[in-house]
């Protein structure tokens, strides 16, 4: 298959982020397709220090969501959100994960980095992993596109990574930066308004 420049950037202007999914389950070989691709994108040193979880069995899911839910619970009532909010939230927040057919789990992996004495460099690094491990997230999210699937990105799992780990039984050096929902979209995505170039952009 060719592909112009057009064409190109096209497909990377209309991935949107899907939330609604059709009940239709993925094939693991389109599943395994689009991690693959994931894993060639750019790293720090080339360590590659991405790990991915999938998730598509719907105990487990289910299992996965109360967890998070626990302590997404205890952030909102330190919050002192109402507890009908709370409640509702929490809700969503299930559903959303239990209706996805597949849910992927993105970790970082800080066992192969380079190690400092100093503070500021160990800071550097683990920001260096943090973005390769980004890189591999978008990449996966654009392999989904050319699949026809949907997917959203969600970072709730950096805020209860400890159990996460204790509840799918992760190896211990995979740390949870964030998750995504795919499947094949239920409805067509709308478009969402980007801000003027000029606004995020300068020249010097």
């Amino acid at each position: 298959m060719t592909c112009t420049t057009i064409d190109l950037h096209n497909f990377l202007r209309t991935r949107r982020s899907v939330r609604r999914f059709k009940p239709d389950p993925v094939p693991d070989s389109i599943i395994q397709s689009i991690i693959t691709t994931a894993t060639y994108a750019p790293s720090a040193h080339n360590r590659q220090p991405w790990r991915f979880v999938v998730v598509t069995d719907l105990s487990v899911k289910a299992r996965f969501a109360d967890a998070m839910a626990e302590d997404f619970e205890r952030d909102l009532l330190q919050d002192r959100v109402a507890p009908e909010k709370i409640q509702a939230q929490i809700n969503r927040s299930k559903e959303r994960m239990t209706a996805a057919p597949v849910v992927i789990l993105l970790c970082l992996d800080m066992s192969e980095m380079d190690a400092y004495p100093d503070a500021r460099r160990r800071q550097a690094e683990r920001m260096m992993a943090a973005q390769s491990v980004a890189a591999a997230g978008l990449q996966l999210l654009l392999a989904a596109h050319a699949e026809g699937l949907g997917g959203v990105w969600v970072c709730s799992p950096l805020f209860t990574q400890e159990t996460i780990k204790s509840t799918l039984d992760l190896p211990e050096t995979w740390e949870p930066q964030g998750m995504f929902f795919v499947g094949f979209p239920k409805d067509e995505p709308r478009v969402r308004e980007k801000r003027h170039l000029e606004s995020v952009c300068i020249r010097r």
